[in-house]
C-alpha cells in the first residue's frame, strides 16, 4: 500500500511541476489523461 501511495504522490508532483512550466490548458489535459491511463494500467495489471 505504501508503494501505491508513493507512486500516486510522485505522479501528482510531476503533474504539478509540468503545469507550472506549461501554461497551456490543452497540454495539461493531455498530461492528466496520460498519467491517469498509466496509473490505471500500473494499478490494475497482473
Amino acid at each position: 500500500m505504501k508503494k501505491i501511495i508513493g507512486l500516486i504522490a510522485f505522479f501528482i508532483a510531476i503533474g504539478m511541476l509540468l503545469m507550472l512550466v506549461t501554461h497551456n490548458r490543452l497540454v495539461g489535459l493531455v498530461i492528466i489523461a496520460l498519467l491517469l491511463f498509466l496509473g490505471y494500467n500500473c494499478f490494475c495489471s497482473d
